[in-house]
């Protein structure tokens, strides 16, 4: 490794559009609690200590985001227009752009946009618990409800077994090169560590929790607003 004391540097793909949400404007921006709703989880990762910069990858054309001030989340906040047309794109485009940043051994928190309920402890967690390991990790929870799979007419073709099974989260974390190469390599993968598994790795399961939601249809919205309310409230 060329960096004995690597940086974090965390990535947050914004350029997808949030079709299933059945919104008129890309679901980051929906307003939560008065803000966009990518706000809650840049405000925690821009003010995480252990976390150097945070890079935004939005899409050529973004508009919205420039409707908004975001001066208040300090010099750490770093918007990118290279999004691409899937996450994984839209993750190597960013990776790329900040190639004369960073280090081989830096480490990149990749972060969705939409799991506003991120906490600081979430983040610490992870990088306490994979600074020594070899590959990185992921945050993810134990699945506790009962799993069928289903036909094509949605009739139950058995029960899956939970036992192992594990529903992944974000931030997944992966040093810097690994990740860049890992993404170049794959297709058709719909998060980072299917990348670095694909490369025949095998990250790490880190603990998180069920509140680390992330919001794909409209009742979801209405879920992280009480998450944040009532986790603010204590």
């Amino acid at each position: 490794m060329q960096n004995f004391h690597p940086r974090h540097f965390a990535i947050v793909p914004a350029a997808g559009s949030g079709s299933r949400m059945g919104a008129s404007q890309p679901k980051q921006y929906l307003e939560l609690l008065g803000k966009p709703l990518i706000r809650h989880s840049l405000e925690v990762l821009c003010a995480t200590p252990e976390i150097d910069k945070v890079f935004v990858v939005l899409s050529v054309g973004d508009a919205e985001w420039k409707r908004h001030d975001w001066s208040g989340l300090g010099p750490k906040l770093v918007p990118l227009f290279c999004g691409g047309a899937t996450r994984a794109d839209s993750v190597l485009g960013g990776l790329r752009a900040i190639a004369r940043e960073a280090e081989q051994s830096d480490w990149v928190l990749v972060h969705d946009a939409a799991r506003p309920c991120l906490a600081r402890w979430h983040i610490e967690k992870l990088i306490r618990d994979l600074a020594h390991d070899e590959v990185g990790g992921i945050l993810a929870v134990p699945v506790a409800d009962t799993l069928k799979r289903a036909d094509a007419h949605r009739h139950v073709l058995e029960t899956v077994p939970r036992d192992s099974l594990w529903q992944a989260q974000t931030p997944q974390m992966f040093r810097y090169v690994m990740l860049r190469r890992a993404l170049e390599a794959a297709s058709n993968v719909t998060d980072e560590a299917s990348a670095i598994e694909a490369a025949g790795l095998r990250p790490r399961l880190i603990e998180g929790d069920a509140t680390n939601l992330k919001v794909t249809y409209p009742l979801d919205l209405h879920l992280a607003e009480w998450i944040l309310t009532n986790r603010e409230s204590r």
